[in-house]
């Protein structure tokens, strides 16, 4: 009994160092790819991600700004109100960008229409639910590719130089700091932080929290009701402390508080998560039970309830903005599990929410989540289950209809299963 308590210490060892290392492996290198689209210094072109193109006899220069992980463009044209539909989704398609020197408004309309062309080419055929995911994620990875070949000019101080062109230097420096120099961004990327502007300007009413939290760009907006209900109805084994591991917005931080634990120390890595979460725990009022603070994982010491909401999928994700939902090799989720046992108090509880749809893609299967569950050396005190309710589950025209309608969100509730040593 003692050899096998040993060994199993050993492989929860094992598990928290890989786990750890794997996690603060895709973390760094997301944190690598943005400070190479962003560069070290407004001041300084960062050559690396630069195009240049010929325009007026002269060639020309300037930084390309995107928060996503693709290649540069092979090549750059200058492009206005006169080219045609058909013509741009050519060269797009075969990775040459447009840089735009048309109208504005009339920019907007030409991605529309080379988002339909996009959307004319059939879906592939899929023998299993894996196969039908990798072909969306190919599938959407080509799309974003085509339509991030529209490129803006954008002059220092986030102006952008054409007709009829909006005043979107707000949104604009909320993600990507003040410009001091000109440089170029695709349409697409533009007008997506647009919208993500307006969602933290409006947010979104929570009532388990009494309140609006509001979504910076690149962190997941809580539109999902379910796990903050799941999360707001489960019976709580203590009071006086909680730890929230990878907070995001801190909804769910901000859920224990107004149910009364008097405090919570919410964890994340992600520079963007930890000013939206200390921004709304501010707007709420919560600045003296929550504790937002920069961990990996897992903050220093133990508590009677630690509390984790990973990304669902375990795929790459493409850029920033999909680090929130896709979880390589379920690096966040093992090493949640891994380091549980060592973060609880003797008769504390972990809790793990998640959704059952990466089984319903073929992608992990329960017995893969179950058996690292009892290998970290934790056991399952119970779990509580909800269907989501959201438009994509009900869309039979959706790629990934069937894995979505068939989607439950449970919260697991985990403890030690025997001494810690």
């Amino acid at each position: 009994m003692r050899d096998y308590r040993q060994k199993r210490w050993v492989i929860r060892l094992q598990l928290v160092f890989l786990s750890r290392l794997a996690y603060l492996g895709s973390v760094n290198s997301s944190e690598s790819q943005v400070q190479a689209v962003l560069g070290s210094d407004d001041n300084v072109l960062d050559a690396a991600r630069c195009i240049s193109w010929s325009e007026a006899g002269a060639t020309r220069t300037a930084r390309l700004v995107s928060h996503g992980i693709a290649p540069l463009p092979k090549k750059v044209i200058v492009a206005n109100d006169t080219m045609t539909a058909d013509t741009a989704f050519r060269h797009a398609s075969e990775g040459c960008a447009l840089l735009w020197r048309g109208d504005f408004q009339n920019a907007r309309q030409l991605l529309a229409a080379l988002a339909r062309r996009v959307a004319r080419k059939p879906a592939r055929s899929a023998a299993s639910p894996a196969e039908a995911f990798r072909n969306h994620r190919q599938a959407q990875g080509q799309r974003s590719r085509t339509l991030n070949m529209l490129l803006i000019p954008i002059d220092s101080g986030d102006v952008i130089p054409l007709r009829r062109a909006p005043d979107l230097a707000r949104a604009l420096q909320e993600v990507n700091g003040v410009a001091k120099e000109r440089y170029v961004m695709s349409l697409r990327e533009i007008l997506g932080i647009v919208g993500a502007h307006e969602w933290r300007k409006k947010g979104v009413d929570i009532a388990a929290v009494k309140g609006r939290i509001h979504p910076h760009y690149g962190v997941f907006a809580p539109t999902r009701a379910e796990y903050i209900a799941l999360v707001d109805n489960a019976p709580l084994p203590a009071m006086e402390l909680a730890f929230d591991i990878g907070t995001g917005t801190g909804v769910l931080a901000a859920v224990l508080a107004r149910r009364g634990v008097r405090k919570i120390i919410a964890t994340d890595n992600d520079p963007r998560a930890l000013a939206c979460a200390r921004e709304n725990v501010d707007r709420l009022g919560l600045a003296s039970v929550i504790d937002v603070t920069q961990a990996d994982l897992f903050p220093r010491g133990q508590a009677p309830l630690v509390m984790c909401n990973p990304p669902w999928i375990p795929a790459r994700p493409t850029s920033t903005l999909e680090n929130a939902i896709y979880d390589p090799q379920s690096r966040m989720l093992l090493g949640f599990l891994a380091g549980l046992a060592d973060h609880l108090t003797e008769d504390g509880e972990g809790w793990l929410i998640l959704s059952d749809i990466a089984e319903h893609l073929g992608l992990r299967s329960r017995e893969e989540l179950t058996n690292a569950i009892k290998t970290s050396g934790l056991k399952i005190l119970g779990r509580s289950d909800m269907r989501p309710h959201h438009g994509k589950a009900s869309d039979e025209n959706d790629p990934l209809y069937l894995a979505r309608a068939a989607e439950v969100t449970s919260l697991w509730r985990l403890a030690r299963d025997g001494p810690s040593d």
